[in-house]
């Protein structure tokens, strides 16, 4: 599949780091040398100085023959605009990103009248992530899969009594559940019953959501944290003010502190019952005066990553019970959690996942990127023409990349064996590594030129784009 990045900015390398491990032919376009000297020194996909906006340039990319554009440059008109000239030119799918709030409320109407296929709002996707787990007192670090039947955690070794010094195959693990990967010094690694663990260790489980909630349990680590009453959040920019707009709208009392004052104007005109506050986050009177000690969460989205560290870092010495941390550097997200922060949330992998979905047209239902893109955990679909299906789990050969964590059969969630056979329908919630996904293709669907390739094929015999 053809594929055309217009940005080569941290989003825009994402995607073509996703993408490059399949086999599709990547281009990205971009004006600035320095963020495409990193694109050539890292990966391998077509580099293109240029003006993505210009007829010349998508015409030169034989653009009518084009699968996939995507335009993620700083300025939303500018990726309005490049969707729709590809688009119009003959393009089969688009995909913007697009940011501005004052685009939200109509954001349908963009996409029918400019022929849009899909629209990323990575701030808004970051607000939403972060409203589960202040409000809706989901577990930190707990993802959903099956429609809530199967769920995936990680916890300390240290944190489990009996895991600490001892080999995977001697531990006693609770009913339904499987530990897939493990977290050492930053390094995604998949175990096996010889490998011993260390108190340092980060242990990823998937298993039933029952047998999840249990683990915790006897862990002493709640299932079910408080709802936050009282949020403050440092930053105003685009995420901050989707945050507070979805909080107050649930009853929430919200502060904001952003140091630009005629942004401050601005979220005073937009926001209702919102206290917005003229000031520098890391002025420690400032947070004293504002009684930082009694709020229930804060979060941290200023544009710059280290100074969410230091305010999350300086927020946990007041005591507060949930402290949550914007960072756009995937590296910066292990070091973030080994610090006591409770969530580091990274936009460009949660917009990175909504995208990759939408491209994968519902065959991937859900897709979570871990660990800054270390690993992925997906949730597929079996079909009849699935080289897994029919035959035992030990037959079909996956790489030691790739586990199955669980299996939906007819709603029942089982941890597959070796004797396990996939029927056409289940669902198979799937962790594999960076280096195995393009394997992912070859085992699980069973079509010529791959998963993306019948989707294509599919959309062109249709002339209608997939929607999910």
């Amino acid at each position: 599949m053809q594929i055309i990045i217009v940005g080569a900015g941290k989003l825009g390398y994402k995607l073509a780091e996703s993408l490059s491990n399949v086999n599709n032919n990547v281009i990205i376009i971009d004006n600035d040398e320095s963020a495409l000297e990193r694109v050539n020194n890292n990966l391998d996909v077509l580099s293109i100085k240029a003006n993505g906006v210009q007829l010349s340039v998508l015409e030169q990319f034989n653009i009518k023959n084009t699968d996939l554009v995507i335009a993620v440059t700083d300025s939303d008109e500018t990726n309005m605009l490049i969707c729709t000239m590809a688009k119009r030119m003959g393009a089969k799918r688009v995909i913007a990103r697009i940011r501005n709030p004052e685009y939200s409320t109509q954001i349908e109407f963009v996409k029918e009248e400019m022929k849009i296929d899909y629209v990323a709002n990575p701030d808004l996707e970051t607000a939403k992530e972060i409203f589960k787990y202040l409000l809706k007192g989901q577990a930190l670090h707990m993802e959903e899969f099956a429609k809530g039947k199967v769920s995936m955690t990680d916890f300390k070794a240290y944190c489990y009594e009996g895991f600490a010094g001892k080999k995977l195959k001697e531990i006693k693990m609770p009913e339904s559940l499987l530990i897939v990967a493990l977290q050492r010094d930053g390094e995604v690694i998949i175990p096996h019953g010889e490998t011993e663990l260390s108190n340092q260790d980060t242990v990823y489980v998937i298993g039933k959501k029952e047998s999840i909630n249990t683990l915790l349990k006897t862990m002493d680590k709640p299932t079910e944290h408080k709802k936050a009453k009282k949020v403050l959040i440092l930053g105003g920019g685009k995420a901050g003010f989707y945050l507070a707009k979805k909080l107050t709208n649930h009853g929430v009392t919200v502060k904001i502190v952003e140091r630009d004052k005629e942004r401050c104007k601005y979220l005073v005109e937009q926001l209702k019952n919102t206290l917005v506050i003229h000031g520098d986050g890391t002025d420690v009177n400032l947070l004293t005066e504002e009684n930082i000690t009694d709020m229930d969460a804060l979060v941290t989205l200023t544009g710059f990553d280290e100074e969410n560290l230091l305010l999350a870092l300086l927020s946990k010495r007041y005591g507060l019970n949930k402290v949550i941390a914007k960072v756009s550097r995937p590296n910066y997200i292990p070091i973030i959690e080994r610090l006591g922060i409770d969530v580091a949330i990274n936009p460009v992998l949660i917009t990175a996942s909504e995208i990759l979905r939408f491209i994968q047209g519902g065959k991937v239902i859900s897709i979570s990127l871990l660990l800054g893109g270390q690993a992925e955990v997906l949730e597929l679909i079996a079909n009849e023409s699935s080289n897994i299906v029919g035959k035992p789990l030990s037959d079909v050969g996956l790489p030691q990349g790739i586990i199955i964590g669980a299996v939906v059969h007819r709603g029942v969630v089982t941890i597959p064996s070796g004797k396990t056979i996939i029927y056409p329908g289940d669902r198979m919630i799937v962790f594999c590594l960076e280096s195995e996904i393009s394997h992912i293709e070859k085992y699980f669907y069973k079509v010529k030129g791959g998963l993306l390739h019948e989707l294509w094929s599919s959309y062109k015999g249709t002339g209608k784009s997939t929607s999910i």
